[in-house]
């Protein structure tokens, strides 16, 4: 399964990003099944080694893309501005270059908030979204931008040494895995926490985190749900912290019409993809199933 696995790069506007795929990829124009799109969540260390756990069970039977986002993984990290619309217009941009035909795409978090208005943008581009912990962190007004942590990452040169101290480095990552990422921390490999902390250091890599970290790529996705016509599935850790639950099932009652599935996994955090990577391939198949024999 491995085996049929490529790295490979692309030119985009936002520099040139990496990305593995497989022999399907290269006609998914006259493939049966529609094209995947994983895309990784954002925080300090993130790529797509977040669903390296989950991509292959599909490798077999689907077209298949998992790529780094600029500034995160083995993406170009160029020190430019780092805003929601021009990662709306990344994601975008990738889905025009890598296949023609209408694709899943799979993600998380305030990702999955880039996506949403993507796919309200051109739905046309879509056959369906299945995301987990979709949030947009400035849900239903809140202002993410006034937390204390934002206000510290704004400080000029006091960023950087946050970013060094409090973010860069093996014993914040597995910190913030144990007590925000995982809901036992037991699950958390030395795997795990050598990857994250590989890629956090990598060079210019705060660019993009500090970004994230300040808030400039934050949404209220409570705006943009109710314009979503792209069949939607989503999932949620039931121990997820940033969003909770709660939060998860109100931006849902947005718009039920759209979101075909709502499905909360317990005993799990906010990176189901990492904690129990098995449940995961379970209901991505299970939605890809509903989504090729519903009309």
């Amino acid at each position: 399964m491995f085996d049929c696995l490529r790295s490979r790069t692309l030119t985009t506007a936002m520099g040139e990003v990496a990305y593995v795929s497989n022999e399907l990829a290269a006609i998914s124009h006259s493939h049966s099944q529609p094209p995947l799109f994983f895309w990784h969540g954002l925080g300090g260390g993130s790529s797509r080694y977040e669903w390296s756990a989950v991509y292959p069970a599909f490798a077999a039977e689907y077209p298949l893309f998992a790529l780094d986002l600029p500034g995160w993984g083995a993406s170009a990290h160029l020190d430019q501005p780092y805003t929601v619309a021009g990662y709306v217009d990344h994601l975008l941009e990738c889905l025009g270059h890598l296949t023609t035909e209408p694709a899943v795409v799979i993600t998380s978090s305030l990702t999955a908030a880039f996506a949403i208005q993507g796919a309200i943008a051109h739905p046309q581009r879509f056959r369906a979204l299945i995301l987990t912990c979709p949030t947009g962190l400035s849900d239903f007004g809140q202002d993410y931008r006034q937390t204390p942590l934002a206000q510290i990452a704004r400080q000029p040169y006091v960023d950087i040494t946050f970013y060094r101290l409090g973010v860069a480095n093996a014993l914040s990552v597995q910190s913030f895995m144990a007590n925000q990422q995982f809901a036992r921390p037991n699950r958390i490999s030395p795997e795990m926490v050598a990857t994250y902390t590989q890629v956090a250091q990598s060079a210019g890599a705060e660019f993009a985190a500090l970004a994230f970290v300040r808030g400039d790529l934050c949404c209220d996705l409570s705006r943009f749900l109710p314009h979503l016509t792209v069949p939607t599935y989503i999932v949620w850790g039931e121990q997820a912290k940033l969003p909770p639950v709660a939060v998860g099932q109100r931006l849902a009652q947005l718009n039920p019409e759209a979101i075909r599935a709502f499905d909360v996994i317990p005993g799990v955090g906010l990176t189901p993809q990492l904690e129990c990577p098995a449940v995961m391939i379970g209901l991505i198949d299970r939605y890809l199933g509903q989504l090729l024999v519903s009309p």
